[in-house]
Order: C-alpha cells, then sequence, then structure tokens
C-alpha cells in the first residue's frame, strides 16, 4: 500500500534502520532472511533485556546471509553487516572523515521508557543520514520511533511500516502511520523485496 510517492534512488551509500517491540524477534528474523549478503547496513533497535541479545544475534547470524552481530561503540558500519543495539545501551551512528559512517552506543536515560530506543536511533538517522536512509516500522506496542519516523520523512528518507494484519501488535506502526511518516505499508512477508526494490539492489 503506498502512502506516498517519490522518486526511486539509485543503489549507493544507503543506510536501513529498523525499530520493532512486541513481536520483534520474529518479524526481524523474517525480514533479514530475504536480504541477501551484499545488502546495504542494517542497524536494528529492538526492545529486549540486555540478557538476551546475545544469544538472539547468534541466532540471526546463523539464518540469516549477512552478517549478524551485536553492534559496538566506534565501530565501522559495513555493507553486508546487520548490527543489533545491546539491550543495555542506545545505539546512534555518525559520520567521520571520509565519509565513514560509525556506531554510537551510550547508555543515557531511558527513551519512551526504552533502552536501546528506537526514537534514539531514528533521530540520529534523520540527522546524520537524511535521504541516504531507509526506514523500517515493524510490529510493536506503544509509539517509540514514530515522531523519529517523521523527522526521517522530512529528511529526505523513505519509509516503510508493516501492515496490520501481519504485526502481534500494531501499535508503533500505527502510530507512525497516522502522524504521516510512512510512506508504504506492507506485510511483513513482503518487507524485504520492497525495500530491494526501493533501493535497487540486485538480488
Amino acid at each position: 500500500m503506498t502512502v506516498g510517492a517519490t522518486a526511486m534512488p539509485a543503489f549507493g551509500q544507503r543506510c536501513i534502520v529498523v525499530g520493532s517491540s512486541t513481536g520483534g524477534t520474529e518479524a526481524i528474523k523474517v525480514f533479514l532472511s530475504g536480504m541477501p549478503h551484499h545488502a546495504p547496513p542494517i542497524l536494528i533497535a529492538q526492545h529486549m533485556p540486555e540478557s538476551f541479545t546475545r544469544s538472539f544475534v547468534a541466532r540471526l547470524d546463523s539464518l540469516c546471509r549477512m552478517r549478524v552481530k551485536e553492534a559496538e561503540h566506534q565501530e565501522k558500519i559495513l555493507a553486508g553487516t546487520v548490527y543489533i543495539a545491546p539491550g543495555h545501551s542506545h545505539m546512534l551512528l555518525e559520520r567521520v572523515p571520509g565519509g565513514v559512517y560509525r556506531i554510537v552506543l551510550n547508555q543515557d536515560p531511558p527513551v519512551n521508557r526504552h533502552r536501546p530506543s528506537v526514537e534514539v536511533l531514528f533521530k540520529a538517522a534523520a540527522k546524520v543520514l537524511g535521504s541516504h536512509a531507509v526506514g523500517v516500522m515493524l510490529t510493536g506496542m506503544g509509539k517509540d520511533g514514530a515522531t523519529a519516523m517523521l523527522e526521517m520523512h522530512r529528511a529526505g528518507a523513505y519509509n516503510f511500516a508493516q501492515d496490520e494484519a501481519s504485526c502481534v501488535v500494531f501499535g508503533m506502526p500505527r502510530e507512525a502511520i497516522e502522524i504521516g511518516a510512512v510512506d508504504e505499508i506492507l506485510p511483513l512477508d513482503k518487507l524485504a523485496e520492497r525495500v530491494l526494490a526501493y533501493l535497487r539492489v540486485p538480488k
């Protein structure tokens, strides 16, 4: 379902940023399973206790063609790699000389009662990536990330949301859709394919 329309960008230095909460562990697995090994880097903020992050990452890495890892402070962001925010930290990104993007982790107070917070990641994407970002809002309770996704949209990013029928909880996608932050709404099993098509990533 297309909410808005913009010109299709050429495949280049892009980043995909993903937010999810309730039901997100399975939704992330489905989304990443559709990604080829050479896809643009993917940064994910999933509401999850610290004790579960590493096992979640290991499971995804064994199932996906992309490399999946727990994000580390100041590591370079590379294509073909998925970075999962640790359960104890917010995840942001920064651009350093040479056009290189790096992960930034901090333990600032929770935002929208969460750390990691989708709001923090998406706000950083709006500021640092602008039109080079693609946002994806997956299933989740509450409204974490909606306002920052609108900031991304206004900065030139193109945003997707999981549809209600395929969500465990439609809260986070609904909030983003209702404030006009989302360009396309799709079933979970169609999201990866459409994101790749939008970015013109060869399969």
